[in-house]
């Protein structure tokens, strides 16, 4: 969390998983809390976790800015951006690469950022998807249709030869782990690169 605030990023990006609606097992509310100290930045919990409403409150407490949860979980959207906002943070929505940009398109005025994942969520790593990008494009289109303020996050692959093109479909908020945190040093020049790189769209 220091390294990233240190190069320079615009927020802390939680992944949360609970082994359940993804195989892995990650951070609960209490780390989350533990790291909210460490940087004067929004931070993002991300959670991949089947019952979101549950947590919306712990992850909350913990000092989490904004609270995304995944259209895919047990429980119903709209209860937990009620629940979300109830706890005085902000909502956003995420979907998977599978899923059709129908399944968000009736929130999409009640949240303050939709996540495309263009990765199966679960696993850092991971190759980015360019089959998601002809959603991420719609989706962009039809949130500007709408005449909405709402930034749409990519994560998942998100590097110097990806980012471009994440950022030309509508992604503004773009979610770097292993292409980040791989450089040892500090982080300021990467997170440059990236910077410029998500301004030039690549080719093939």
């Amino acid at each position: 969390v220091r390294r990233g605030a240190d190069g320079g990023v615009d927020s802390i990006h939680l992944d949360v998983m609970d082994g359940r609606f993804v195989d892995n097992l990650t951070m609960g509310p209490v780390v989350a809390a533990a790291v909210r100290g460490h940087a004067d930045l929004p931070f993002h919990a991300h959670l991949m976790i089947s019952r979101p409403l549950r947590y919306a409150d712990r992850f909350a407490d913990a000092g989490s800015d904004l609270i995304i949860f995944h259209v895919e979980a047990e429980d119903d959207p709209g209860a937990v951006i009620d629940a979300i906002r109830g706890s005085g943070r902000q909502p956003g929505l995420a979907l998977n690469p599978e899923t059709p940009a129908s399944a968000v398109e009736p929130f999409l005025e009640r949240i303050e950022l939709l996540l495309v994942m263009t990765v199966n969520p679960g696993w850092g790593g991971q190759s980015f998807m360019h089959e998601v990008l002809p959603k991420l494009s719609a989706l962009h289109g039809e949130i500007v249709r709408r005449g909405l303020s709402l930034p749409i996050g990519v994560d998942g692959g998100i590097s110097r030869e990806t980012i471009g093109s994440a950022h030309a479909a509508g992604g503004e908020v773009l979610v770097v782990g292993s292409a980040l945190y791989r450089h040892a040093g500090p982080l300021r020049p990467v997170v440059d690169s990236l910077r410029q790189a998500a301004l030039v769209p690549a080719r093939g």
